[in-house]
């Protein structure tokens, strides 16, 4: 057991440490100069120059490289160079949105998936499966921000029920939970149909198992059996697909927020690679990047709970 969680940890920090290196790389290499962005076009040589020394953009690579991850372990990713503000700042900010945004989403998702997972089952080969399987199709073909869209024209531009958009803050909790009913629906609906549809698999491979069929020949409900003894037995894929889409949520935020002009991490990304400000940049792919890195380890974890077996394994 203490073999397996150390070797998962190095991982870990492997993994950390190999996105560090790529993505300052890319960022670094990708045409376009900070100090023209950020003074403009009438900024004169001197003052260029004198910009790109206070920025550390004359350095050499490794040197920037070395004092930018010093400087991260510590809490400290630099200067905004367009909200001239500390990044960390603007992440601590930004983040409880996302964040919220990711959980809801993800807490929809599970909801909506066992239920039509399940149900589908149970209902093999019959009209309730068919049209789980039709909608989850359905859904998966559907792109999230295209959904988004039609979201906003039916309950906000023809029924007005919600908002279209924006973000009032949490200091009116009422709107604020309103104004994330659509973004998260948007993001749920999509990740759903493919949960759906390895609940439903995962399920039916469990329910060939001979102790299933003791238990129905038991006089166990369809109910019971299906709750007590082959969802349990049929979460270790499921808690897989789980740890995947809860890292595709708060990646996919990106877009949603841009969709419905939400002030969190994805609309902040956006702006700052418009702007090409690099400090603001790598600490949000490197956040994203962690929040990936630490699902997935969450997720090894969870197996261990699962499925006591495993330790044998370990």
């Amino acid at each position: 057991m203490t073999y397996f969680l150390a070797r998962r940890f190095g991982s870990f920090v492997l993994t950390l440490v190999a996105v560090s290196i790529v993505v300052f790389a890319v960022m670094n290499v990708l045409p376009g100069d900070p100090a023209l962005t950020i003074l403009g076009l009438d900024a004169t040589e001197d003052a260029l120059a004198a910009l790109r020394d206070q920025l550390g953009l004359n350095q050499p690579l490794l040197q920037r490289y070395g004092a930018w991850v010093t400087g991260a372990m510590q809490g400290d990713f630099g200067v905004s160079h367009s909200f001239k503000v500390p990044v960390a700042d603007l992440i601590a900010e930004r983040l409880p949105l996302t964040l919220s945004l990711a959980v809801a989403g993800m807490g929809l998702t599970i909801v909506l998936a066992l239920v039509l997972g399940v149900g589908a089952a149970a209902n093999h080969r019959k009209a309730g499966d068919w049209g789980v399987m039709f909608l989850s199709q359905l859904g998966i073909a559907v792109p999230a921000f295209w959904l988004a869209i039609l979201l906003v024209l039916l309950f906000a531009v023809k029924l007005r029920w919600l908002p279209p958009g924006g973000f009032p803050g949490w200091d009116e909790p009422g709107l604020a939970i309103k104004s994330l009913i659509l973004p998260t629906v948007a993001l749920a609906l999509v990740q759903s149909a493919v949960l759906a549809r390895v609940t439903r698999s995962s399920i039916l491979e469990v329910m060939r198992q001979d102790y299933v069929r003791t238990a129905r020949a038991s006089g166990f409900s369809q109910t019971r059996v299906l709750w007590r003894h082959v969802l349990p037995n049929a979460l270790v894929p499921i808690v897989t697909i789980v740890g995947m889409q809860f890292a595709a949520l708060v990646t996919g935020t990106i877009v949603i927020e841009n969709v419905f002009y939400l002030p969190g991490l994805g609309r902040l990304i956006f702006q700052s690679i418009a702007n090409r400000d690099l400090p603001t940049v790598q600490a949000l792919v490197m956040l994203f990047a962690a929040i990936v890195v630490t699902t997935n380890f969450i997720v090894d974890l969870a197996y261990l709970l699962i499925d006591p077996r495993l330790k044998a394994r370990t």
